[in-house]
């Protein structure tokens, strides 16, 4: 196995036993190798799909009896809260939509709002006590992140939620593929669609199966 992979196996490890978010875990991979430029020899860090496909490997062998049922715990969650959200365009991202997720992960919700305002007004309506800060946009303006946790009963315990507020002209990229042509997002026609394909798959492989942009099975990675 090539360093980057090594790198990718030890990343998967950390994003799916302690919660960390791929850029920290590549990070903490490289130094717990020695190879994270402080001192040691530098290398160069798996990308993004090289740690996805860690992750599903991961996940395969040693959560496969858990991690279908807390991944769809969390896409119920996330429906509901689309749902209540649906005028302020909602879409899904992150490991819930890519499928690897697991009961330490995030719900990432990407809104492409007429008017930003108006979602955080939605959320004082439902009587969400939330937490607001910038985080530099994709384009010249920045975007407002709210965040707040809301009870799994699946889970049996709190799930954070992580709110994106973008401007409704952002959602034409919204469903841009990767490289592979995998969608990095769905909206809530696509996550009941995926809900769907998830309650028929055989056991323990829900959830876990590579799928286009569109939301049908896709091409499996090369390995």
């Amino acid at each position: 196995m090539n360093q980057q992979l090594e790198l990718a196996a030890a990343a998967a490890r950390l994003i799916a036993e302690d919660g960390l978010d791929y850029a920290e875990a590549r990070r903490r991979a490289a130094e717990d190798a020695g190879v994270g430029g402080r001192g040691g020899r530098r290398a160069e860090l798996p990308s993004n799909e090289q740690v996805e496909d860690a992750l599903r490997e991961h996940l395969a062998i040693f959560h496969a009896d858990t991690q279908p049922a807390e991944l769809r715990a969390l896409r119920e969650l996330a429906l509901r809260w689309m749902e209540r959200l649906q005028a302020h365009r909602p879409h899904l991202a992150g490991a819930a939509w890519r499928g690897t997720a697991t009961r330490r992960s995030a719900l990432h919700l990407d809104l492409y709002c007429d008017d930003p305002k108006a979602a955080e007004i939605a959320l004082i309506d439902l009587g969400v006590d939330y937490d607001a800060e910038t985080l530099p946009g994709t384009g010249r303006e920045p975007v407002s992140l709210l965040r707040f946790a809301q009870s799994s009963r699946e889970l049996g315990e709190p799930v954070t939620l992580l709110l994106t507020l973008h401007d409704a002209d952002a959602q034409r990229g919204a469903l841009r593929p990767d490289a592979r042509g995998r969608s990095w997002r769905g909206d809530l026609a696509a996550l009941r669609r995926r809900l769907a394909d998830d309650a028929d798959a055989p056991a323990g492989q829900a959830g876990l199966a590579v799928r286009g942009a569109s939301g049908a099975p896709g091409t499996p990675p090369a390995r």
